[in-house]
């Protein structure tokens, strides 16, 4: 089999309800993006790099139990802390210099297990290399942005 048979399509449709609200379906599931009310924003959901690093905690946390179960690995409570740096001055449209998203992420995973400190490593490495939202996070992603204009 080919790696095109093995391909998953994921996909999400979203409709502004102001400058800084956004109302995103995803397969049954709404959810809202807004931005705080000091950006601006009505507070009435998390902003876009809050649910983007959102979601590396939640690929995080289905993944440690995945490589988990493969290795033998018990594990109990898992907390997954996410924070990261971001300058807004390349979206806020202040300078050309330097990058619109964040600079750096530190990730903190805390899991409950009685696994020896040789295997936790070697679980680590697992986690991180198998994350698919990290895997977006730390590398390339070929994409394509059109606007189409309607009447």
């Amino acid at each position: 089999m080919s790696e095109a048979d093995h391909i998953e399509q994921f996909a999400v449709s979203a409709a502004s309800e102001s400058e800084t609200k956004t109302v995103v379906e995803a397969r049954e599931f709404e959810f809202v993006v807004d931005e705080p009310t000091e950006l601006g924003g009505t507070n009435d959901g998390p902003n876009p790099v809050e649910y983007l690093i959102g979601a590396w905690a939640g690929c995080l946390n289905v993944v440690v139990h995945t490589v988990g179960e493969e290795r033998g690995i018990e594990i109990g409570d898992v907390e997954i802390g996410i924070e990261g740096d971001l300058d807004p001055r390349k979206f806020l449209g202040v300078t050309d210099d330097g990058r619109a998203g964040y600079r750096e992420l530190r990730v903190d995973v805390e899991i409950e297990s009685d696994a020896d400190q040789g295997a936790l490593d070697a679980f680590a490495a697992a986690v991180e290399a198998r994350c698919p939202v990290g895997d977006n996070i730390a590398n390339p992603t070929p994409t394509e942005v059109t606007v189409d204009a309607s009447a």
